[in-house]
């Protein structure tokens, strides 16, 4: 009785030691996984009001002060806010001013989750580099962004290829790689082993498996490009290349290389900072950063495949109209 008494009380107290320390290493910020690995695991939100490049009238303001970002919170909660728009033509109601431009809107403001506020450093924007808060694309891709968008608008689609990688289903407009901030469907999941992670999107359900055992890149083109990892102390280094084509991100392409990091700053919170190299497209090498917040949600299926209904409806929509490709910027 006595020896099982004593076996009892230090089976307690290890489990005390235990819990105290892991205690201790989730207020320092170094969760570690049984292989002794930095645990970034769990359910993630990305979503935040801090755009990706910084807006004009902040100028070289890389941060605001609480009461400039209160006021900038409140006025993109309203200039985003859908109930606001007229249903019938896409246009904001009388009053109130946006920077859409007509056309019938897809969804109301129920099924957005874009987020509600700044990043807790109220960043101006989620590009710290360059120093300007800006993406240094080239005149050339601007230019042909903006027909793009042109096209996109009108309906163009003589074949189902015309449309973007998000219409068919194939890639998310959020979910990269890299990550981004969206409009909605802006949450992860991250699982761990002791020679690979995974990164689960939300959106288009995208799960990119990432050995981290050494091994070389793979050499044939996949649609998310082929990621390895390495541990860099505390941080989780993604090199990702071999790309298909180019994914959500504006100004990616085949010849894109990304190098995301993670790193766990605390038990709520894994710092996500992603640099895209593509001379294609930027005239150098630019980087974001952007934290992944615990959240108590779940992931919810994404039913969104690959030669989906509204596929169909989008191909129907542009025979109606018939409408023909831009191919120059009009005066």
């Amino acid at each position: 009785m006595t020896g099982r008494n004593t076996s009892g009380w230090l089976t307690v107290a290890l489990l005390m030691v235990s819990v105290a320390m892991t205690g201790q290493a989730q207020e320092s910020g170094t969760m570690r996984t049984p292989d002794g690995h930095p645990d970034i695991s769990g359910t993630f939100t990305f979503r935040t009001l801090t755009p990706m490049q910084r807006p004009q009238q902040f100028a070289e303001l890389e941060t605001l002060d609480q009461e400039t970002a209160a006021q900038f919170e409140a006025s993109e909660r309203i200039r985003q806010n859908r109930d606001l728009f007229d249903p019938e033509t896409g246009a904001p109601n009388a009053g109130y001013q946006s920077r859409a431009e007509g056309g019938v809107l897809s969804y109301n403001e129920f099924w957005y989750e874009r987020g509600i506020e700044l990043t807790s450093d109220k960043r101006t924007s989620l590009v710290v580099d360059p120093p300007n808060g800006r993406i240094p694309y080239r005149a050339e891709y601007q230019t042909a962004a903006r027909i793009r968008g042109l096209n996109m608008r009108n309906g163009f689609a003589d074949h189902y290829t015309d449309r973007t990688l998000a219409d068919r289903c194939i890639m998310g407009f959020n979910a990269g790689p890299p990550m981004v901030s969206s409009a909605y469907n802006n949450n992860v999941m991250i699982f761990q082993t002791a020679d690979s992670v995974v990164i689960l999107n939300e959106m288009v359900h995208n799960a990119r498996i990432i050995p981290i055992d050494g091994r070389a890149h793979g050499e044939i083109p996949q649609w998310s490009g082929h990621s390895t990892g390495r541990w860099e102390g505390e941080t989780l280094v993604v090199e990702t290349k071999n790309f298909f084509r180019e994914t959500s991100l504006g100004g990616s392409s085949k010849d894109t290389y990304l190098v995301e990091r993670f790193r766990r700053l605390d038990p709520d919170t894994v710092m996500y900072e992603f640099t895209v190299e593509d001379d294609n497209n930027f005239t150098r090498p630019w980087t974001a950063t952007m934290p992944l917040r615990r959240t108590d949600g779940t992931l919810f299926e994404y039913a969104c495949h690959e030669g989906n209904i509204g596929m169909e409806g989008i191909m129907a929509g542009a025979r109606q109209k018939n409408t023909q490709a831009v191919t120059e910027l009009p005066d």
